[in-house]
């Protein structure tokens, strides 16, 4: 099931994008602080209306999609990682499950796992660190079996052993069939994990495609303006300035 952006615009946040992403991959979205990334996976979540252009998934707009039908084919990850009730924390991945209307024990077993949080089950939400608040948040969307796994940069509050096992599981749920969105700031990790990288610049699409095409040396000197060389072998390369 396709997730496509068809000419979506948002005055000072995004103008005339247009993407189509197929189920199955890893896709990258990377740009500079304020490029409208945030803004770009929030509209393809259907939070945010664009003025102008759609979404849609399967070929059907998001607007139109009953909230529960939306909800079961995209699960979104926000950037704040923050949990309001002071509840146990199988209960906050269990609401993974709503748009199905049930609680499902696999699902919610396999997502606590998945993020290494089975021994957390128990715990009280709001004594986790700013990590484990994170990796809860994002055990919530997977628990929900989601079509589309959206997620504004899940790496950010993780230590670099649950960022890699976090990756490698989100691997395995594109080879599952899933569709995978990721805000990343970090370009190695786009490059090493994602299949493909949108790369936007002040709202506009400024490189499209193969990660090895769209974060090539000359696109990020001229997009984030700094001068920088990959170096390694592909699927394990770092990003070094000069």
């Amino acid at each position: 099931m396709k997730l496509a952006a068809r000419d979506l615009a948002i005055p000072d946040r995004l103008c005339g994008v247009s993407f189509e992403l197929e189920p199955g991959s890893i896709t990258a979205i990377c740009g500079p602080n304020g490029a409208g990334k945030s803004s770009l996976l929030e509209a393809l979540a259907g939070l945010l209306q664009p003025d102008t252009g759609e979404v849609t998934l399967g070929g059907q707009s998001l607007r139109d999609m009953p909230p529960r039908d939306r909800a079961k084919g995209v699960g979104y990850l926000p950037q704040a990682h923050e949990i309001a009730w002071d509840v146990p924390v199988r209960s906050i991945v269990e609401l993974g499950r709503m748009p199905h209307g049930d609680r499902l024990p696999d699902p919610v077993d396999r997502a606590l796992r998945a993020l290494d949080i089975g021994h957390l089950a128990h715990r009280r939400a709001q004594s986790l660190s700013g990590g484990e608040t994170a990796r809860v948040l994002l055990a919530r969307v997977l628990a929900g079996e989601p079509r589309w796994i959206l997620a504004d940069e899940p790496l950010a509050a993780l230590d670099i052993g649950h960022q890699i096992a976090l990756l490698r599981h989100l691997r395995r749920a594109g080879a599952r069939g899933a569709g995978v969105v990721l805000v990343l700031h970090d370009l190695a990790h786009a490059m090493n994990h994602a299949d493909r990288a949108i790369v936007l610049d002040r709202g506009q699409i400024a490189a499209d495609g193969a990660c090895e095409d769209a974060l090539d040396r000359d696109t990020i000197e001229r997009v984030w303006k700094v001068p920088v060389r990959w170096i390694g072998e592909p699927g394990h390369r770092a990003l070094v300035s000069g």
